[in-house]
């Protein structure tokens, strides 16, 4: 196993991390709360026995019942050998004593006295100002902080860069982060720049979601051509993750693992990942398929903004971004719930009046009005 710097402080993660997301489900439905416990505590204690030191958790994984069945895992002397990642439900937080009375909970679950990092689950703008600012939840988890019940703060993130910048500089409790991040999300919510952001601050960068649910673990047969045409043999899994392990800003990246095929992979692909070890040739591989997907996009926008703002508060952009994701991975319910969770009603395809103002702006000359009612057809 490899170690990485973590941010500023005095320990190093192992470059791979357990993510709890998606352990084994006895009814084969993934993130059902019928959670296969033998076999997910066989994969989690291989994976630590074999150098993880990191293992990520969330009060809502699993319908719940994930945090109880990592608890269990790490019993036996497993929770000395980790560090332990567990997440606020923030959206559930609806006044300060809520803060203590689910962390509380969340502790008893996970069998464990202390959290060493805990995060703010699924931080955005409009979480970070309507419920940590507004209900004092930095002020609660520096007194968890002071009492040791957690160790240090962080927060999981979806939104776009300027919203991260936001949160970022909104705290000097922050620890570290956790951002969606993979060779196809580098100008997408926090994004590279983000990245560079948080550790030029100090904080340790966390990533999730380094094969986009799986998906860049399974490419179109062109893509995939491509990277067996290569010199080098890698698996296009091993491809996604090398590029981010050749960060030296990635602090720890998080795999969701279901089956203990993958946990050996993984942990064979961590153990060869080194900083900065793609050379030209590598890094010209990942712009071809980058390019490659992109060329998949039905709707030939380029986010220049040019047709913003609407004035009828339409997120242009945002809509088109996640009806191409649905054709480009072949995944409506993915895209669907991006649609759901980062658009709001106002700034969603239905709003649109067809009044034609942005194509007139537009460089691509995109039928804009004509595309917003399959935008809805597609997703709505």
């Amino acid at each position: 196993m490899q170690y990485r710097k973590f941010g500023k402080l005095d320990w190093k993660a192992s470059a791979l991390g357990f993510g709890c997301m998606r352990f084994p489900t006895t009814d084969g439905k993934p993130n059902s709360p019928n959670i296969d416990e033998a076999e997910a505590l066989r994969m989690v204690r291989y994976a630590i026995d074999n150098g993880v030191n990191y293992v990520d958790t969330a009060y809502v994984y699993h319908d719940n019942q994930s945090e109880v069945v990592l608890g269990k895992a790490l019993q036996g002397g497993y929770r000395e050998k980790v560090k332990l990642a567990t997440k606020l439900p923030i959206w559930l937080v609806n006044a300060p004593e809520d803060f203590d009375k689910l962390l509380n909970e969340q502790l008893k679950k996970l069998q464990t006295d202390h959290i060493d990092f805990y995060l703010l689950h699924a931080l955005n703008k409009g979480r970070w100002r309507e419920a940590v600012l507004k209900h004092d939840v930095l002020a609660k988890a520096a007194a968890a902080l002071a009492d040791g019940r957690i160790r240090h703060l962080g927060f999981s993130f979806h939104d776009d860069y300027e919203a991260f910048e936001e949160i970022v500089n909104g705290s000097d409790l922050w620890s570290f982060c956790q951002i969606q991040y993979n060779y196809m999300d580098a100008e997408n919510q926090a994004g590279l720049r983000g990245l560079k952001l948080a550790a030029s601050k100090g904080l340790a960068v966390v990533i999730m979601e380094p094969l986009l649910g799986g998906r860049l673990a399974d490419p179109p047969k062109d893509i995939l051509e491509a990277m067996e045409n290569f010199p080098v043999r890698r698996s296009p899994a091993e491809w996604a993750l090398q590029w981010l392990w050749d960060q030296p800003e990635v602090s720890v990246v998080l795999s969701g693992m279901s089956t203990m095929a993958q946990v050996e992979d993984n942990l064979r692909s961590a153990d060869a990942s080194r900083v900065q070890a793609f050379g030209p040739a590598e890094q010209a591989l990942i712009a071809k398929a980058r390019k490659m997907y992109a060329a998949r996009t039905a709707i030939p926008c380029t986010k220049c903004n040019y047709c913003m703002p609407c004035p009828n508060g339409v997120n242009i952009p945002g809509n088109f971004e996640y009806f191409n994701y649905a054709r480009l991975f072949d995944d409506v319910p993915g895209a669907k719930f991006r649609y759901q969770v980062f658009l709001t009603e106002a700034q969603r395809s239905g709003a649109c009046i067809a009044c034609g103002v942005c194509e007139g702006m537009c460089p691509q000359e995109i039928p804009i009005s004509e595309w917003m009612p399959k935008v809805s057809a597609l997703l709505a």
